[in-house]
């Protein structure tokens, strides 16, 4: 049985999908130190509520009144929009009075502007063609930001000569999901998925190289001495 480019790009979608799920999964251990210790201490809530309002873009986005034929975008998104709630969701209960009005500002402001982006696009723009590059437009705009999230981690491995805070497998799982999302685009091309996960593929290689140039230079820590936790490098996965 020959399958036709459609079927390709669905199977090709759906594996992206597993890779995606489980680049939403990474922060689930560090979410249950949070609840074993009763606080979250230091820890920033930042990468969640970007990825909260990302997210919640390309469910947008991949509806068929905006970008027809994108359905596995959408659930990708959606699952990750659920879990990325969730991890908030634990943030704000044990965080401190602080930390929670930051999070509600933040998150106020975010369906502000996720409210405007859809209404606007719904009422003003009356064709498939023109809401896909304008909800586009902001899809990028807010993936780029995301892309810039890693970039201190990069120079603080060339700094220090050491991969202590950068997971291997977690890189390898940043560049398989681009890669993969960025075949999807290919199969029935779509700028702007492309565009995303060209530039994360990209990024996720130029990582992994960096980790195998300074691996053996990496400092060994001893095994009774506990680490500090390591730097958040997930690549937002759509």
């Amino acid at each position: 049985m020959t399958l036709n480019r459609n079927s390709i790009r669905n199977i090709i979608g759906i594996i992206g999908n597993v890779i995606s799920f489980g680049l939403f999964a990474a922060p689930a251990p560090t979410f249950y130190k949070i609840i074993k210790r009763g606080a979250v201490e230091d820890f920033s809530p930042n990468p969640y509520l970007a990825t909260i309002l990302n997210c919640a873009l390309w469910v947008f986005y991949g509806l068929p009144i905006v970008h027809p034929h994108s359905i596995l975008v959408v659930t990708i998104n959606s699952v990750g929009l659920v879990m990325e709630f969730a991890y908030i969701i634990t943030y704000f209960y044990y965080a401190n009075k602080n930390q929670r009005k930051k999070v509600l500002i933040v998150l106020a402001g975010e369906a502000v502007l996720y409210a405007l982006i859809v209404t606007l696009t719904l009422t003003l723009l009356h064709t498939t063609q023109k809401r896909t590059l304008v909800v586009g437009i902001f899809c990028l705009i807010f993936n780029i930001a995301m892309y810039a999230m890693p970039l201190d981690n990069m120079l603080l491995v060339i700094r220090t000569k050491s991969v202590e805070y950068l997971p291997g497998f977690l890189l390898l799982a940043n560049f398989l999901n681009g890669g993969t999302w960025l075949t999807y685009a290919l199969l029935r091309f779509d700028l702007f998925v492309f565009i995303s996960n060209g530039c994360g593929a990209i990024l996720g290689l130029i990582q992994l190289i960096l980790y195998a140039i300074y691996y053996k230079s990496t400092p060994k820590r001893d095994n009774n001495i506990e680490k500090p936790p390591p730097r958040t490098v997930e690549l937002p996965p759509v």
